[in-house]
């Protein structure tokens, strides 16, 4: 359970809330020169980048959402997992022009053994929404958001809504209120607002600003001690 938006104003503003079950997965934050991410330690005991930032603005996540058949995993080479191409972008792999191409021309599709979606954005407020078997938008608007369901095609995650969770309808009328002058502190303000307790409480949350080239992040629903992150501004 996770939330991700995107605002452009003066600045271009990245906030998300990184929700996560302690018991399934582990966890941990890793800054490095050019990369800032939430890692995620998978089977091959490794941390892989599914949540994270590049130096030169590239910001991508992964959210869970309930799968559908269209965008199952298949391993030829006409297909691509949103996994292997989200960590791809937060790696600078490939840039946003190249994750364009391959939405348009491969297969998106699950990884094995995790049913996501994506949302990735560059430095000047572009943003490329990719949900498996359903499609994908790209968009440059005063903001963008999702959580872990459907924004292309709502009444297929529809029936899997958990009883009470509207951080989508929470946060969205929140971002409605803004206007150019949106700042890091109103990104985690909004943060805040739709963060979780609990099992699948919010364990990261962090802001990106694009003009500072600074990452901005709490942990466990601590909003008061941020902690800071600056990119090496030579590139």
């Amino acid at each position: 359970m996770c939330t991700r938006f995107v605002y452009n104003g003066d600045d271009t503003i990245v906030g998300f809330n990184f929700d996560i079950d302690l018991s399934v997965w582990t966890h941990k934050v890793i800054a490095e020169k050019d990369r800032f991410y939430i890692g995620i330690k998978m089977p091959d005991n490794r941390y892989h980048s599914f949540h994270g930032i590049n130096r030169n603005g590239n910001v991508g996540t992964l959210l869970y959402v309930n799968g559908n058949k269209n965008g199952e995993y298949c391993g030829d080479e006409t297909c691509i997992t949103i996994a292997d191409l989200t960590e791809s972008y937060i790696k600078g792999e490939i840039l946003f022009d190249d994750a364009l191409h391959m939405v348009r021309s491969k297969k998106i599709v699950y990884a094995k053994d995790a049913t996501m979606q994506a949302m990735l954005s560059d430095k000047d407020g572009h943003v490329l929404i990719i949900e498996p078997g359903i499609g994908y938008r790209l968009e440059k608007t005063k903001y963008s958001l999702i959580t872990n369901y459907s924004v292309l095609n709502p009444e297929i995650t529809r029936p899997y809504i958990v009883f009470g969770d509207d951080r989508f309808e929470r946060a969205d009328e929140q971002l409605k209120k803004q206007n150019d002058n949106f700042s890091v502190t109103d990104a985690f303000h909004v943060l805040n607002a739709v963060s979780q307790e609990g099992l699948w409480a919010t364990r990261v949350s962090f802001v990106y600003s694009v003009k500072e080239n600074r990452v901005y992040y709490v942990l466990n629903n601590d909003f008061k001690n941020i902690t800071e992150y600056q990119f090496d501004r030579k590139q």
